[in-house]
């Protein structure tokens, strides 16, 4: 596994060995993710469910200004801080929330905080079932415009109540960008 483009590109990124809780995003994916993305110079983004920090990560290195990580996988966990050292990643561009998805989505709500973009790539089994609650916590979230990008398995998505901008299919693997549409933005539909 490797960033794939910008200042990091090329460089390899660690996984924890043999445990299934952690599905990294393949290169594959994440460059097509990453090109229907487009310039993401500025943005400040979460990263939910990051796991070894893969998204967020290229997303850094692409431009993003920030990146807030949500982990709560003991193993993933120590992937990520050591992929976030071992590439000069750190505070305030890069910062580590340990906990569950849900409980860091509400606190950030509490805190007032808002987002670019969000990546939410759950367990794949865990993906349908998250969808009610995050469709309840993210859009207070989301700065006008904003895109939510959801990974999950393409025979139990994580559906949100976001306009789908696109859709890709990479095997049993699919790729939903959603845009936070509201009175301010949607004229630039």
């Amino acid at each position: 596994m490797r960033v794939i483009a910008g200042r990091l590109g090329g460089r390899r990124l660690k996984a924890p060995r043999g445990r299934l809780t952690t599905r990294p995003t393949s290169d594959r994916v994440r460059e097509a993710l990453f090109s229907m993305l487009g310039e993401l110079d500025g943005t400040v983004a979460l990263d939910l469910f990051a796991g070894t920090g893969a998204l967020g990560i290229e997303a850094l290195s692409r431009g993003a200004e920030r990146v807030v990580f949500v982990e709560r996988d003991a193993a993933a966990i120590q992937a990520l801080r050591a992929n976030l050292g071992q590439l000069g990643l750190v505070a305030p561009e890069v910062e580590i929330r340990v906990g569950d998805a849900l409980a860091a989505l509400r606190a950030a709500r509490r805190a007032g905080e808002t987002y670019d973009l969000v990546f939410v790539d759950p367990p794949y089994r865990q993906a349908r079932e998250l969808g009610g609650e995050l469709s309840a916590l993210l859009p207070a979230l989301l700065a006008p415009g904003a895109r939510v990008v959801v990974e999950s398995d393409r025979r139990s998505p994580a559906e949100l109540p976001l306009e789908v901008a696109q859709q890709k299919r990479y095997g049993d693997t699919t790729i939903t960008i959603h845009r936070h549409v509201t009175e301010d933005n949607d004229e630039h539909s």
